[in-house]
């Protein structure tokens, strides 16, 4: 590792109190340090671009791949909604009945009837065979794409009136009346603290519009205040990553929010609808619960051998996360126990044996897996991305419908280099959409018999629960990647969920990532930073002083050192940092980079052609290009290759510059060369899985730039995960036998 000799500068951190962070968690893992106060719009467009805040989609002359994906979302959601509402109300007797208990419920009838007789009411049908593969001639049914819905007019005229009168933005009347939906204006009017609803927006800021419109009526001990910020707060945590919250956790956080009474704030939630409590068992112990005097003393008892119970753990969260944490464990089941029997149409196992022999190494340990199992889990480094390439490419070989997604359109590209994957290479999201991949057949399931996700921590709970409800019977599941990364920008931690509840069999890869940027890679996922050997100067270190040393030397390094001594070209040179703020943050790098790569005056919301963005259109979903032009239908970009319009009045809500970028950000990705910033500042924000992430996105040349000093250690050695709190493992133990054991 070469090294450039400098002094470091002192880190600055914040402090927050604990209950807070427990709260924020991964939340603040991009921000700056600052006062609470307003949030102005590009602090929402950085926020957006982390999955920090929620940014409605604008329609645009063409949907994204992203826009059909949240529709589908929206689809699910739907779904699940309509399958809760069929639960509720009076069972008629076997009508809810399903499977084998609905057969058994038939067959009884059919026998007291006298249709048929006892002994074949009761026989064991004969197994249906599966659907032979369509032929290649057959269209797949492919949905079509919705239209983008928009807030009429008139709605959004008479919620800027509102937003008016009690001093607010009117730019926040579009976001409001799509957030709050139809009557938008009258709910503001009778509860100023559904602006919190709109993303961006915060409780103080909340709180000053409810003082203008309601006056002396307003106050801190409000029923809907108290009920308004709980909800606000689940959010925040769903933006941290947690699907849910500890209830003292959360009454910890509302008591900070000055909320008088937090209990009540959460009981009124709950009353409302707006939240759920939730209950579960904790596995990992068991205490004997302590009873009063005299109870237990029946029957004998002792009270020595007392009845034994597990402790509860209480948790709150919002709906739509947890349905769709429930729909997603219920379709991990279903692929788990639905894997096809022998005799089945389809490969032998003679076929699968044959086809594993043919491989070798940790390749030929997940075909024999995929053969015997509906969902396997695969796990190693960017080297390791040919072993489910091997696995794709051997069961297309044995007649199965195959298809491979990754989570970015670069991921994707990389993929298709490995031989025969040109066609069954995907991402995530236009698999979803349909614009990718081999449609969905008439019951609406993807025509696949196998389907490998990469990139698989970066799955949330949304994207994941849509991806297995869309699996048919039978179909096989491998999820890979490396658990060393970030976990998603959406709620859940779907990957280490699975690992940590042993459900399926799970194939570690042996292959290691190679040359030096693979030793230290290595190295920092077992926690140890150590020096490598570097000749071809694969990864150089440059110490700095201050921020304005570690600004000039990032320029140098992508605008003059990496191309000239590396032969890497500018645009192909990526810039991590860990937050938007600072004085060595995205905002005054960007400034920089752009000062110095394409100078201009930026015209159009402080942008040019040629110009490196960041498109963000949803929360956590970022895709990366270039400004083609600007007109006054707005900001014309090229993402991933494809045309993408963004309206003039979303452009300072959806698109950043993105020379520099956060981990997070740019995770998933890979480039050419990385130049990683560490500036003193960023000396608490570290972790494991941080440094993993930035120093791996390099394919052949890695720049540290950095003042942390002996931070950076420590941290790889110290700091794991920020924890998420989720539900799946739960979820998952009544289903799945061997994730109960």
């Amino acid at each position: 590792m070469s090294t450039e000799p400098a002094a470091a500068e002192e880190p600055e951190a914040e402090v927050e109190t604990r209950a807070e962070v427990e709260v924020r968690g991964e939340a603040e893992r991009d921000s700056e340090a600052g006062p609470e106060g307003g949030t102005t719009a590009s602090e929402a467009t950085e926020a957006a671009a982390d999955g920090t805040a929620e940014s409605p989609a604008e329609g645009t002359a063409e949907l994204s791949e992203t826009e059909a994906e949240i529709a589908a979302q929206r689809e699910l959601r739907e779904r699940i909604e309509q399958r809760k509402a069929s639960r509720e109300g009076p069972i008629e007797a076997g009508a809810k009945l399903s499977g084998t208990a609905a057969d058994l419920l038939a067959a009884v009838r059919a026998v007291e009837s006298g249709e048929k007789p006892v002994a074949t009411a009761f026989r064991e049908p004969e197994p249906e065979r599966r659907r032979p593969a369509p032929s290649p001639a057959q269209e797949p049914v492919r949905p079509r794409r919705p239209a983008a819905a928009e807030p009429a007019r008139e709605a959004v005229e008479a919620v800027g009136a509102v937003l008016a009168e009690g001093g607010a933005p009117p730019a926040l009347a579009a976001a409001t009346a799509a957030a709050l939906g139809e009557g938008a204006d009258e709910q503001l009017r009778a509860d100023p603290w559904q602006l919190l609803r709109v993303g961006g927006v915060r409780p103080e800021q909340a709180d000053g519009f409810a003082r203008a419109l309601l006056g002396s009526a307003c106050g801190p001990d409000d029923e809907r205040r108290g009920r308004a910020i709980t909800v606000w707060l689940l959010e925040q945590a769903a933006v941290a990553g947690h699907t849910a919250l500890d209830a003292s956790a959360l009454s910890a956080a509302l008591g900070q929010r000055a909320v008088p009474d937090p209990d009540a704030a959460v009981q009124s939630a709950l009353a409302e609808g707006d939240a759920l409590v939730f209950q579960d068992a904790l596995e990992e112990a068991e205490v004997p619960v302590q009873r009063a005097d005299g109870e237990g003393a029946q029957d004998g008892d002792d009270g020595a051998d007392g009845e034994q119970e597990r402790p509860v753990r209480v948790l709150i969260g919002l709906e739509r996360y947890a349905m769709a944490e429930e729909s997603l464990a219920d379709g991990l089941a279903r692929v788990i126990n639905s894997l096809p029997k022998e005799g089945d149409a389809g490969p032998e196992a003679a076929e699968w044996e044959a086809a594993a022999a043919r491989a070798s190494g940790s390749a030929a340990e997940l075909i024999r897996a995929a053969a015997g199992h509906g969902l396997v889990l695969h796990s190693g480094g960017e080297a390791a991305r040919a072993e489910p390439a091997a696995l794709v490419t051997a069961a297309a070989a044995l007649g199965l419908r195959v298809c491979a997604a990754a989570h970015s359109a670069g991921g994707r590209r990389r993929l298709a280099r490995a031989p025969g994957l040109e066609e069954a290479a995907v991402t995530v999201a236009g698999l979803l959409s349909g614009e990718q991949g081999p449609g969905r057949d008439a019951d609406g399931a993807l025509a696949l018999d196998l389907l490998v996700v990469l990139d698989a921590p970066q799955l949330d709970v949304e994207t994941a629960a849509m991806l297995v409800e869309s699996l048919p019977d039978g179909a096989r599941l491998v999820l890979s990647g490396d658990p060393g990364v970030l976990w998603s920008a959406g709620p859940g931690r779907v990957f280490a969920d699975l690992v940590a509840a042993r459900c399926c069999p799970q194939i570690v890869s042996r292959t290691p990532d190679p040359g030096p940027l693979g030793e230290l890679t290595s190295g920092i996922g077992i926690g140890e930073l150590h020096q490598v050997e570097a000749p071809g100067k694969e990864v150089v270190l440059v110490p700095v002083r201050d921020a304005p040393e570690a600004i000039h030397r990032t320029v140098q390094l992508v605008a003059d050192s990496v191309p000239r001594a590396i032969g890497v070209p500018a645009e192909q040179t990526q810039v991590i940092t860990p937050g938007h703020g600072g004085a060595a943050g995205t905002r005054a790098l960007n400034a920089a980079l752009k000062e110095r790569l394409n100078p201009g005056p930026g015209r159009f919301g402080g942008f040019d052609p040629g110009d490196r963005v960041a498109h963000v259109p949803a929360a956590g979903r970022t895709t990366l290009g270039r400004v083609v032009r600007a007109d006054a239908e707005g900001l014309h970009l090229e993402c991933d290759g494809a045309p993408v319009l963004v309206r003039k009045e979303r452009v300072e809500q959806e698109v950043r510059h993105a020379w520099a970028l956060t981990a997070h950000q740019a995770a998933g990705l890979r480039w050419p060369a990385v130049v990683v910033v560490l500036p003193g500042d960023a000396a608490q924000s570290l972790t494991r899985p941080w440094v993993y992430t930035a120093f791996s996105r390099g394919e052949r040349h890695l720049s540290v730039v950095q003042g942390v000093e002996a931070a950076l250690p420590r941290a790889v050695a110290e700091r794991l995960w920020k924890d998420r709190t989720t539900r799946l493992r739960t979820l998952l133990r009544p289903q799945v036998p061997s994730a109960a054991a």
